[in-house]
């Protein structure tokens, strides 16, 4: 018969588990430290030999790091995603840039889809949050910090959507941008754009999440990433533009 005699569980490997499981939900992100060891292992209720016993074997599957003398963070798991060279490809090329919006957009458009049917009340509370932040960061024209909030608040969409394997693809992706890989907010939003039309989509965007409008929802981030390619298209038109003035310029101060 198939049967295997039942061992009790090890004490390190339940807290793996629970560790585990908290990165994989992204509740623990990249870069973030843990609580001391005795602070960690009060809250987990073990021994601290079972936790640094748990911390080892985390640490062999790459899942975290130790700093000397600061301590235990959640590995940076996202780093591997592309290879540097691959990056640096992309930021060559414009074509990247716009595949990356295409592919934001068709990603975005099922996560919210499914943020609108499958989100708690407290996953929407979040994204609210969030966006009443961005409304705050707006008012004081804190340009940096709208363009923080302006990637938190679509992770936090992608958050309610409850799928863990878009959760961190898509947290790559947010990387990626955040480090001006693809392109940089605040300066594309140094053209003609309105700062208050791209909070406006947001807001469009929230509100139709807050009333679980799965088609509405759809409609409005799409909208708002067609914005977003169709302003990044304006700005590679004016510097082209500005570049032909330039040696147009320095002919007619040579003649």
């Amino acid at each position: 018969m198939p049967f295997q005699p039942v061992t009790p569980e090890k004490l390190s490997m339940a807290v793996v588990r629970q560790i585990e499981q908290l990165i994989l939900r992204g509740i623990l992100r990249p870069g973030e430290r843990l609580p001391s060891e005795r602070e960690l292992a009060e809250r987990l209720e073990v021994s601290r030999p079972s936790l640094r016993e748990a911390i080892s074997l985390l640490q062999e599957q790459g899942l975290l790091s130790a700093k000397p003398g600061a301590g235990v963070y959640v590995a940076d798991v996202l780093g591997s995603a592309f290879a540097p060279a691959l990056l640096e490809l992309f930021a060559r090329h414009d074509e990247a840039v716009f595949d990356y919006l295409s592919f934001r957009r068709d990603m975005e458009a099922l996560a919210i889809e499914r943020a609108a049917k499958y989100a708690s009340d407290t996953d929407l509370a979040v994204v609210q949050t969030v966006f009443d932040k961005m409304e705050a960061a707006h008012a004081k024209r804190n340009a940096e910090e709208e363009a923080q909030l302006d990637a938190q608040f679509h992770m936090a969409i992608i958050e309610a959507s409850h799928n863990v394997v878009m959760l961190h693809m898509m947290r790559s992706m947010y990387e990626l941008l955040r480090g001006g890989v693809f392109y940089n907010r605040q300066i594309m939003f140094k053209q003609r754009t309105s700062r208050a039309a791209l909070l406006d989509q947001h807001r469009a965007i929230n509100d139709a999440l807050q009333a679980r409008d799965p088609d509405q929802a759809r409609a409005a981030i799409e909208a708002h990433l067609n914005f977003v390619e169709s302003s990044l298209t304006d700005q590679r038109k004016a510097e082209r533009n500005e570049d032909i003035a330039r040696q147009r310029l320095q002919h007619e101060t040579e003649q």
